[in-house]
């Protein structure tokens, strides 16, 4: 059978922080592709990009989702830099994802709907978009980049701000994750306590130095 790609199977995938707690609802952040354009992904890139997150950590009755906490755009930016080696993976992944969707449903991906979405998702998932394929339509390995963009999805959206995911802590507020603190009291260790966030960056204090960190 199919692995239903869903936010609870995410959240499993990035349990070890600790107990889910729910998040409040809130008002969602807006979509990063209103603001400035990409800066390693084409705008048809992007678009698709921005479509393939939504659906592997989505938004729902609980708050909001990866492309709110600007997965895609951590994705971008981490092109320029630690993910530079996966560029043309994800020139013809995405091509592949367009493709696939064209041929299975007639419309680019990011124009279908969520349920032909997940089924494109899931094909690539299964490997099942290998079949058959030649390969000018399809990544050479349509599972291995679905789970290369699973990861990176996953990253962007619970990283520390300072790598340009998790916008507005969304991803620290979907696990119930309060963030860094210098000092924990009685009350925040007691038994289901819940610590108020404290919703800064690592490299928000003083003893983190991002310079001193990315100097050879």
């Amino acid at each position: 059978m199919p692995r239903r790609v869903s936010r609870r199977t995410i959240l499993k995938r990035t349990a070890a922080i600790g107990a889910v707690a729910t998040v409040p609802a809130r008002v969602f952040a807006q979509a990063s592709s209103a603001r400035e354009p990409y800066t390693h992904f084409t705008a048809d890139e992007a678009r698709t990009l921005e479509a393939i997150v939504a659906r592997l950590i989505p938004s729902d009755e609980h708050g909001p989702g990866a492309l709110e906490a600007a997965a895609a755009r951590f994705i971008d930016s981490s092109l320029g830099d630690a993910l530079a080696a996966s560029r043309e993976i994800y020139r013809a992944g995405l091509a592949g994802i367009d493709n696939y969707a064209r041929r299975a449903h007639g419309l680019r991906f990011a124009d279908l709907d969520e349920s032909a979405q997940d089924s494109v998702l899931e094909a690539f998932d299964r490997g099942v978009a290998d079949e058959n394929a030649d390969a000018t339509a399809y990544p050479p390995d349509a599972r291995e980049f679905f789970e290369l963009v699973l990861q990176h999805t996953i990253q962007g959206t619970f990283c520390d701000p300072y790598y340009g995911g998790n916008r507005d802590f969304i991803g620290w507020e979907m696990l119930g994750y309060p963030g860094l603190r210098l000092a924990v009291s009685a009350d925040d260790q007691a038994m289901n306590a819940q610590p108020s966030p404290t919703n800064i960056s690592a490299y928000d204090l003083p003893m983190f130095d991002a310079d001193e960190d990315d100097a050879p």
